[in-house]
């Protein structure tokens, strides 16, 4: 993860650690460009929050520099760094109505009285909550409070958003509609977001872009579409979506393909990412949704006999898991656009795949 001199925010080998012997973050090196929706993504204790928090001001980096907008902040006080924040639990004074909560940032900054009233009004239309300015946060919904933070947070006019599991509390329904709204708002503002989120799906609805962390490192950067189709390594592979994976033995490598031995009970073509010489284990990793139930023969270079196991309807797919290749829990969606397929558990059915959908990665 190389930095820019151009970027808007930069992490320059970052590290942090709370005890003196174990890294939290490890090394880190990031760029993010202004106007960017940046998520760092992982599963708990990977990282990302603490790299937010030292964003924030929150956390201070054990080694390492951090630069906003061409300066170091390493030693700036949180509220010196002209940066706003939505957090999961929302962060609101409960005395307060609407208004006044949107009021304090503003006030703190000393700005006129006319020019506080005229960015109150256009921070809650933005978020659709002008009607609402008089009412206290204990007079609204979850989704309404989730609002009127984000209004506090851009209200200032902030050089960038920090969002740490802003949705985390809401249903799921009113997290994925708010997932569509912070996208619009940024599209329409422009600013600079850095979103943390331990949900993969949400990370792939919102972002420009997604680090995935583990282990306080980042395993891949990229954009969702480049994640979730060419994972560069078994962790992201598995972290980013539903995956079948199995292992085997590099027996082959060359011309863009390899051939991988499976136990005793197939051999596989696939695309070579993350593997070493032949003779070295390796991870395959193949999405369900690429696995073709009785395919036309010569469609795919990978075909293997396999039994049904379980079906299981999903509405606008049939999720069916199969025993093949010695592995009982091989997952196929089936898409149902053409009607329910013609499967039933026990039945004997043909899968296959093209190589170029079946990754070879890191042994995992």
């Amino acid at each position: 993860m190389s930095t820019g001199g151009s970027a808007f925010v930069n992490f320059i080998d970052v590290q942090k650690t709370y005890d003196g012997e174990t890294l939290v973050v490890k090394n880190l090196n990031l760029a993010i460009q202004r106007g960017e929706f940046l998520t760092l993504l992982g599963p708990s204790g990977s990282g990302k929050t603490t790299t937010l928090m030292m964003l924030a001001g929150f956390e201070v980096p054990t080694h390492g520099r951090i630069e906003l907008d061409g300066q170091a902040i390493n030693n700036l006080a949180p509220h010196k760094r002209d940066i706003g924040m939505v957090f999961q639990n929302y962060a609101l004074f409960p005395h307060m109505t609407v208004e006044e909560n949107l009021a304090f940032p503003l006030s703190v900054r000393k700005l006129a009285k006319a020019e506080i009233e005229q960015k109150i009004d256009r921070a809650l239309a933005m978020v659709q909550l002008s009607q609402m300015r008089k009412r206290r946060p204990a007079q609204l919904s979850g989704g309404q409070q989730q609002r009127v933070a984000l209004a506090r947070a851009l209200v200032f006019d902030p050089k960038l958003v920090l969002m740490d599991e802003p949705l985390g509390a809401l249903d799921k329904q009113l997290r994925e509609h708010m997932q569509i709204e912070i996208k619009h708002i940024h599209q329409n503002l422009g600013v600079t977001v850095v979103y943390v989120t331990h949900d993969q799906g949400e990370a792939l609805t919102m972002s420009d872009r997604v680090a995935v962390f583990s282990d306080g490192e980042i395993q891949q950067l990229a954009s969702p579409a480049d994640l979730y189709e060419r994972p560069q390594n078994s962790f992201v592979a598995q972290f980013i979506g539903e995956n079948n994976r199995l292992t085997g033995v590099v027996t082959e490598l060359g011309n863009g393909h390899c051939s991988v031995r499976v136990g005793d009970v197939g051999e596989i073509r696939a695309l070579p990412v993350k593997i070493g010489t032949s003779g070295q284990k390796t991870t395959l990793s193949l999405r369900p949704e690429r696995v073709r139930i009785n395919p036309a023969i010569g469609a795919c270079a990978n075909v293997f006999d396999a039994r049904v196991e379980e079906l299981i309807y999903m509405g606008d797919h049939t999720r069916a898991r199969v025993h093949v290749l010695g592995s009982s829990n091989f997952i196929v969606k089936v898409p149902n656009s053409e009607g329910m397929p013609d499967l039933a558990p026990g039945s004997a059915i043909r899968i296959g795949w093209r190589p170029e959908d079946c990754r070879a990665l890191d042994a995992f």
